[in-house]
């Protein structure tokens, strides 16, 4: 570990994994450490600190954080030779779930940090370089990280903006109960003031994040008085910051999505028509081993109550085949609620025993060969639908916030409010901005336009 007082010059290079919150605490962790002189680095031969913000979600997470550990320890090795050094950091879910391990497993690992500790990264360098000592550090105190965390820099026209973290679901295949802790809702006033602060750095789109996002809620902002707010008081609120366009949310949760959060969706015009509602499952049988605590009848009857308040509204979800114990029946069941409902996207997966959670130990585990198959048939029709929804914009015009530029010379990429990659020929003076846009083609990964006649000459 580096023994002295961090100095200008030193460098910082962040890995992230997983879900966009990571990308969030990602942010925030280097910002943390440029008061103390780390500016970030894109390759890891140049850091004088790496982070490994690490994501437990998904089958093998751990071995591939213990793989890319094995190639820091070859690099920081080689780094000590020269006379250099290296710190190691690994922070993040994988860190919660397995802190122990991994200081055991891989000593070239400098720190440990939780999910709910890395507002105290800058202390805790400080206390490994004094003691000369391995760090773990995995408390929960979620009310406490957002306290400390500092005033962002933006990064672009668009930004994440965590609004609430943790999960009292407990579904029986999810570890994040176990990583991240009980639901915790961060306050209207900090939520608000942290908008206004991006808003004022050009941000034109925020996206509100959360384990259980829609299960945010609380007190009205300072010198308000009332019931507590929910996430649709929130967007309202939100929406009338200057400069701020756009907002969105993910990711939510059936059981949490109330009356206010639908009427907001059908008439605030900031709220992008694009809704990520997981339903994993169309069996009620295999919905109640998976204790998500509503059925499939509820589930479409909520998606149809969106739709009946935001008709253009583009619909996503999540989807596990093989869950211990699904029967033919059962698959045939989910197939059948993704044809009801039609989707724009979505993301499916094979399921995985997660250690620590009820449903590895359950009996009835699938075989690999048949989730094979019902994972292919899945994947088929929602990419069917997908495509579908995206040859439907073709003649559309729509407003385009164009976030980056493009592969080739004079190529702008930004996002349609239903969170479709946008590809167009336009100026550099368009970046950060809202433009119009009249589809023209559908590639396997975005869509292809061109500006409006309008927006054409205000450029």
């Amino acid at each position: 570990m580096t023994k002295s007082r961090p100095k200008q010059g030193k460098s910082v290079f962040v890995r992230t994994y997983g879900c966009q919150m990571n990308v969030y605490d990602s942010e925030r962790m280097t910002g943390l450490l440029k008061p103390l002189g780390y500016d970030v680095t894109a390759e890891p031969d140049d850091a004088d600190l790496v982070i490994l913000n690490t994501c437990h979600i998904r089958e093998k997470a751990a071995e591939k954080v213990y793989s890319e550990l094995g190639r820091l320890k070859k690099l920081k090795t080689a780094k000590h030779k020269s006379g250099s050094d290296m710190s190691i950091v690994v922070a993040g879910c994988v860190a919660q779930a397995e802190g122990a391990e991994i200081t055991a497993r891989a000593p070239q690992v400098d720190m440990v940090i939780g999910p709910q500790a890395y507002h105290r990264l800058p202390e805790l360098l400080a206390r490994a370089a004094r003691d000369s000592g391995d760090v773990l550090e995995t408390d929960f105190a979620v009310e406490e990280k957002f306290d400390r965390l500092a005033e962002r820099e933006a990064d672009g026209p668009t930004a994440f903006l965590t609004v609430q973290e943790g999960c009292d679901k407990f579904c029986t295949f999810c570890v994040v109960p176990y990583t991240r802790g009980a639901e915790v809702s961060r306050s209207v006033d900090a939520i608000t003031a942290e908008a206004r602060s991006l808003a004022r750095q050009g941000v034109r789109e925020i996206t509100l994040l959360g384990q259980n996002v829609n299960a945010w809620q609380s007190a009205p902002p300072s010198g308000e008085a009332g019931a507590p707010w929910g996430l649709g008081e929130l967007c309202r609120r939100l929406a009338t910051i200057d400069g701020l366009e756009r907002i969105r949310f993910t990711t939510s949760h059936p059981r949490d999505m109330d009356d206010g959060l639908i009427a907001a969706l059908g008439d605030e015009e900031k709220l992008m028509p694009y809704l990520h509602l997981p339903v994993q499952a169309g069996s009620d049988k295999i919905l109640k081993a998976m204790n998500r605590g509503h059925t499939a009848e509820h589930y479409m009857g909520l998606i149809k109550r969106i739709r009946d308040a935001r008709p253009d509204i583009a619909i996503s979800g999540d989807f596990i085949v093989g869950f211990p114990g699904e029967t033919d029946e059962d698959f045939e069941a989910t197939l059948g609620v993704v044809e009801e409902i039609g989707y724009a996207s979505a993301y499916s997966f094979k399921y995985s025993r997660r250690p620590g959670t009820p449903g590895s130990t359950m009996p009835k585990q699938v075989a690999e060969d048949v989730k094979d198959a019902r994972l292919a048939r899945l994947q088929a029709l929602l990419e069917s639908q997908r495509a579908e929804f995206n040859g439907a914009q073709i003649g559309k015009v729509l407003p385009v916030l164009f976030e980056k530029s493009g592969r080739y010379e004079g190529q702008l990429i930004g996002r349609s409010p239903y969170l479709q990659s946008v590809h167009v020929t336009a100026p550099q003076s368009l970046l950060g901005s809202i433009a119009t846009v009249r589809i023209e083609g559908v590639t396997p990964n975005a869509l292809a336009g061109k500006l409006t006649t309008n927006d054409e000459a205000a450029a």
